[in-house]
């Protein structure tokens, strides 16, 4: 094992055991760590990278290493749409209790910040396929992002795409102003007459690009999942898609299948 290997593993663990809390700084480069291990710049700044790649110390320029302070974690699990359609039909004040990043995250509503662009959009051949409409018919695009807000990154960067034709039936859901919208998705396909019978998700993972690195607050190494998801209505069409981009150091997918008895 190299020396900055070394060095890097007795770091990591004092770390662990709580000699440093998460956004303390950890002793100088130099001269604290280099005469503590008796080694080079050079090497300490190695042993410090290893860290950093494993996302426990941030390095801040001009002021130093600290611990990282852990993020939020996500855990986004399939049950989650059930849970968001029993409650579509509830009365608005109930509502307005919970939506599915607090039902993700633990938090309550107070605890987060959320911000939603709205913007005409055209089918490609992809989206015109899964909709079963003409390339270029117009859609209603929406960006959503949510965070913790003691935090400065959001939980994930979704895109949500409907018919504008089938939206404009109810004017309140192309006002941006309206988000976040009590009961979500389900709830406004309700008030449209809509009912989702199933939704499928398909989840990929890929490098993020520069844009999703700087926006998700990614270390190096972390990749990103992307989440397509197609909700259903009663007759079989497509009514609503989303491309969700999550980070991959905090977001955990947890998939229950019930089984059928013998």
């Amino acid at each position: 094992m190299a020396k900055y290997e070394r060095i890097a593993d007795d770091l990591r663990g004092r770390i662990q055991a709580g000699e440093w809390l998460p956004g303390e700084r950890l002793p100088t480069e130099t001269p604290d760590l280099t005469t503590h291990y008796k080694t080079s710049l050079n090497t300490v700044r190695q042993a410090l990278g290893v860290l950093a790649f494993e996302g426990l110390v941030d390095k801040v320029h001009g002021r130093g290493n600290f611990v990282r302070k852990p993020r939020k974690p996500v855990t986004r699990t399939n049950e989650r749409h059930q849970w968001e359609k029993d409650r579509a039909r509830e009365p608005e004040d109930t509502r307005r209790q919970t939506g599915a990043t607090e039902h993700d995250t633990g938090l309550t509503v107070s605890d987060l910040v959320f911000s939603a662009d709205f913007r005409e959009a055209e089918a490609s051949d992809d989206l015109a396929g899964l909709f079963e409409v003409p390339v270029g018919t117009k859609l209603l695009e929406r960006i959503y992002r949510t965070r913790y807000r003691e935090e400065d990154e959001p939980f994930n960067v979704a895109r949500s795409y409907l018919v504008y034709d089938v939206v404009k039936a109810n004017p309140d859901l192309l006002d941006p102003a309206q988000e976040p919208w009590p009961g979500g998705t389900q709830n406004q396909l309700f008030t449209l007459g809509i009912e989702l019978d199933r939704i499928e998700e398909r989840v990929t993972a890929r490098p993020p690009t520069a844009e999703e690195t700087e926006e998700l607050g990614l270390k190096a190494g972390v990749a990103v999942m992307v989440l397509r998801k197609i909700s259903y209505d009663t007759t079989g069409k497509a009514v609503e898609i989303s491309e969700v981009t999550l980070p991959g150091d905090r977001t955990e997918m947890v998939f229950t299948t019930p089984l059928n008895r013998w």
